[in-house]
């Protein structure tokens, strides 16, 4: 086994979180992942606006109510591409550089197969879904158009979960961020092209957002292949290596599960937000805009914690590992917290950036008011279980949250909506659940010594 260092020779900018001062090196590391979030969100947002702004309120409920259909595939292939960093992570944690150099060309193989896959079953999928989930029909052209367009042009968002993946496990947050600025520039200009001069509306969107995402990806394989040291990726070294291969689907596949079937779910309880008619999708999908935004620090301190704790677990420093988990879950949970009490109080001029319809900002405000306030339950599920996929138990996290993110949500707005007719009933159905798996991934970890399973392993 050839072994390695901390490199930041030539073109290397590898880093190692298993030194320097927790807390610093873990913001350190989240701020460009902060960044990077935020630009990806801008992707959405912007389709959003510029539909909202230059289209009717059926297009806006159109793309605006996508995040659900588009995560039912592309969260499958962002779930296995979780555990593969977690993989390099552990690889680079332990000097183990002929791991490393494994790694990184089996999942950026894997990722040119899964883009092929989720094209091909998302376009034979979408009119299918689009139909189960009760779609007016005023929202259903408009819908199957840009989601079409999507799925066509999915294999982008794939290739950059994948190539994101693989920088992130080595310590890179920051050119991933570069070229999602150049890319996000890129999708305002050919949004406002598409959509507001040449009004080719949600297929305009689609479009621009296509292209765009391409242009993110041809610039990390660019770096990557510009690489200087172990982790250059060479197209003549891409093979699937069977062991490494293994290991990322038992680390990645029960997030991926996790990440489609509670895809089902959402696309359920959107199938109840859809019986209330456009204005209520148009509502929701304003407040998803608004959540997204909200939510991203925590979002990046969640995708953060793995590469902390499995680099620190691939190194043998179990206490270090340890402090990092409880740094990480406390300060995703008061940031979410705070955050979620700012938007209380701002929610209507929030949701007017993107609907302006006074029915439409109705039902976002209900369901916007109902949620924010339990935002730090739901960053206590992200960052708990964010531990738990950096030590290897991937597993733990998919039971609870489809247990209750899909099991429970489902069961409850079916039947609450017999009982009870009303749209708030719908909003009720996340902080319950959230709850729910905040005090089960909570315990896991309290109970139980999540590092002795690991140290077993590296006797």
């Amino acid at each position: 086994m050839k072994m390695l260092g901390k490199s930041r020779r030539g073109g290397s900018i590898s880093v190692d979180l298993t030194q320097g001062v927790i807390w610093k090196q873990i913001l350190t590391f989240a701020i460009p992942l902060f960044m990077g979030q935020l630009l990806q969100q801008f992707y959405n947002v912007v389709d959003a606006w510029v539909v909202g702004n230059f289209a009717d309120n059926d297009s806006f409920a159109a793309v605006s109510s996508a995040g659900n259909m588009t995560f039912l595939i592309v969260g499958f292939f962002g779930g296995i591409s979780v555990g593969g960093g977690v993989v390099i992570s552990k690889y680079f944690g332990a000097r183990d550089e002929e791991g490393v150099v494994k790694a990184i060309h089996t999942n950026f193989l894997f990722g040119i197969i899964a883009s092929i896959l989720a094209t091909v079953v998302g376009l034979v999928l979408v009119p299918f879904v689009l139909e189960w989930m009760g779609t007016p029909e005023s929202v259903m052209p408009k819908s199957l158009a840009y989601f079409q367009i999507y799925y066509a042009g999915v294999s982008t968002v794939v290739m950059y979960n994948i190539c994101m993946a693989i920088m992130r496990a080595l310590g890179d947050s920051l050119h991933p961020l570069y070229y999602l600025i150049i890319s996000s520039l890129i999708n305002v200009v050919l949004d406002l092209l598409f959509v507001a001069v040449f009004h080719w509306g949600v297929a305009g969107a689609g479009i621009a957002t296509v292209i765009a995402q391409g242009v993110s990806v041809v610039l990390c394989v660019i770096r990557m292949c510009r690489m200087t040291d172990y982790t250059r990726l060479d197209f003549r070294k891409l093979r699937i290596y069977k062991p490494i291969l293994k290991e990322v689907l038992v680390q990645g596949l029960p997030t991926g599960i996790q990440n489609s079937v509670i895809s089902v779910g959402n696309l359920t309880v959107q199938a109840s937000i859809n019986s209330f008619g456009p204005f209520a999708m148009a509502g929701v999908g304003a407040y998803s805009k608004v959540e997204g935004f909200v939510f991203l620090p925590i979002t990046s301190m969640s995708m953060s914690l793995p590469t902390f704790i499995s680099q620190n677990l691939g190194a043998q420093r179990f206490d270090r590992a340890k402090r990092g988990a409880v740094f990480g879950i406390i300060f995703g949970v008061i940031t979410a917290e705070l955050l979620g009490v700012a938007i209380y109080f701002f929610a209507a001029p929030m949701l007017k950036i993107f609907v302006d319809t006074p029915q439409s900002v109705e039902f976002g405000m209900v369901h916007m008011k109902t949620t924010c306030l339990f935002f730090c339950l739901l960053a206590l599920s992200h960052c708990a279980a964010g531990v738990l996929r950096g030590c290897g138990k991937a597993f733990i996290p998919m039971v609870t949250m489809l247990s209750f993110w899909c099991g429970v949500r489902v069961v409850y707005v079916t039947s609450i909506l017999k009982v009870i007719p009303e749209f708030r009933m719908i909003s009720w159905a996340y902080p319950l659940t959230w709850a729910l798996s905040s005090v089960v991934l909570v315990a896991v970890l309290l109970c139980s010594d999540w590092t002795k399973s690991f140290e077993k392993k590296r006797a």
